[in-house]
């Protein structure tokens, strides 16, 4: 495989092909079915995996059909199968749902609104995780444009990824003798350190979540009458949230929640922190005087790979500040986002948790915790000699430095589900998920060129995987 010719041919499919179609693509508001319930009858899940579908058969494999799965009641899976030179399979997989609006947009920009700066393409879903199939499917054609060895490869799109990935399963049973037994799994949806090099992720940590809910009113009085009668059901919120952080240093306080680090990892984590330095925090929009929580890189990246953490990212019962008016109000009810480590026992966390919450109200509270998303964090396998070699080469040839490799703070429920089924396989898993790339976020964008880049890395590893195979 030669790789000046890989680049020049990934480039242009990009340029002339790619980028028009990942504009309509962004337009398009598929949130992910937490964030829409009526998905199904909006539509637009349809009309972003058609939209893909069809750029599959146009700019292509010759020969090969994308296939548009649908099982009853669960969002659209698209399914390509492209023959190879031996029995082997490798699996290549992306998500094409996305997460919802977010405020704080820049002027100009806008979740479903495509926007060209420089090298970036602004928009919800564009780094997370649309350009995954084109990428996939473009590196398979520039295998076949140099006639190039490869094995089997299956490409496996889903739709439900940002909600925990729970339709899945069910995809993952129906077409197990499609898929076969692959010995390469190659990712798509992580991220990268930097825009200089590619990167694999060795880790991903778990989520459990749901919402929390505190009540001690029938409904509102006057505080002027209630308060110093009966407490705050805010006030009650913050110590039931005490009993699983250090509101002072962000710790998570039950053992239940923790894992050993292993060695390789801490030892990769001081490796990694001399190349991000203080990039690992200086790349986030940080206010005018904010500090991270530590200034020890290496600490943070653990903080960040991991350890648990806590997030609270939504909240009912409390009105706007401009209807505010002097009353206790009957409920606080919240939204709660725990990071686990990458081995900690997702159902289990779940499970204790609530434990936690519910457990002994202040006051007699009335307090409910509803679990509605878990997923289990992954932590990689040795890697094999080739991969590493192959992975290394393509850093070089295509980004022109060597690779690296870090662990993740958020959660790819489909590499847990891998991992236990396919125990003998290798992962590669990457992405372009960089500095201020902003996932989830406003001002999401996709890293134009290191697209391109890994699209290219991507083409060499399987190249890589056949020889390997021999």
């Amino acid at each position: 495989m030669e790789h000046t010719k890989t680049q020049k041919f990934v480039e242009d499919v990009w340029d002339r092909s790619i980028l028009p179609v990942m504009q309509d693509y962004i337009s398009i508001p598929n949130k992910s079915p937490a964030f829409d319930r009526e998905w199904e009858a909006h539509g637009h899940m349809e009309r972003a995996v058609s939209l893909i579908a069809d750029w599959c058969r146009a700019e292509g494999i010759a020969g090969v059909e994308p296939r548009i799965v649908r099982l009853p009641g669960r969002t659209p899976l698209l399914f390509l199968e492209v023959p190879g030179d031996s029995d082997d399979c490798v699996l290549l997989y992306g998500h094409y749902d996305k997460q919802p609006e977010f405020t704080g947009w820049r002027e100009g920009l806008g979740p479903w609104n495509p926007v060209f700066q420089g090298d970036r393409l602004y928009g919800r879903g564009g780094a997370d995780d649309g350009y995954a199939t084109f990428a996939a499917v473009t590196a398979l054609r520039a295998l076949a444009a140099q006639q190039v060895r490869h094995a089997r490869c299956v490409v496996l799109i889903e739709g439900c990824e940002e909600s925990g990935s729970f339709d899945l399963p069910y995809y993952l049973e129906a077409l197990s003798d499609q898929i076969g037994r692959p010995s390469l799994v190659v990712c798509l949806d992580s991220g990268c350190g930097n825009y200089d090099q590619l990167w694999g992720t060795t880790s991903l940590r778990g989520l459990v979540a749901g919402s929390l809910r505190v009540e001690l009113l029938r409904e509102g009085v006057h505080s002027g009458y209630g308060s110093g009668l009966v407490a705050s059901s805010f006030r009650v919120m913050r110590q039931l949230l005490s009993r699983l952080e250090d509101e002072r240093t962000g710790a998570i306080l039950p053992s239940e929640f923790h894992v050993e680090i292993p060695s390789e990892r801490l030892a990769q984590a001081g490796d990694l922190a001399g190349i991000v330095e203080e990039e690992m925090y200086t790349s986030l929009p940080l206010l005018p005087g904010v500090e991270p929580v530590s200034h020890d890189v290496k600490e943070l990246i653990l903080n960040h790979s991991w350890r648990p953490a806590l997030s609270i990212t939504g909240a009912d019962g409390l009105p706007p500040l401009e209807s505010a008016g002097n009353v206790m109000r009957p409920f606080t009810a919240v939204k709660v986002s725990l990071r686990i480590p990458p081995t900690c026992d997702a159902e289990r966390a779940s499970a204790r948790l609530k434990e936690i919450l519910e457990s002994d109200p202040p006051y007699g509270a009335h307090v409910t915790f509803e679990p509605e998303q878990s997923a289990d964090g992954w932590n990689a396998p040795a890697t094999e000699p080739w991969l590493a070699d192959a992975v290394a080469r393509s850093s070089r040839d295509f980004f022109g430095r060597d690779a690296a490799y870090m662990g993740e703070g958020g959660t790819i429920p489909f590499m847990a589900m891998l991992g236990e089924r396919f125990p003998r396989a290798q992962f590669f898993i990457t992405g372009v998920l960089g500095p201020e790339s902003n996932a989830h976020g406003p001002n999401e964008f996709l890293h134009v060129p290191t697209a391109k880049r890994l699209t290219c890395a991507v083409a060499h590893v399987i190249a890589e995987h056949s020889e390997r195979e021999g």
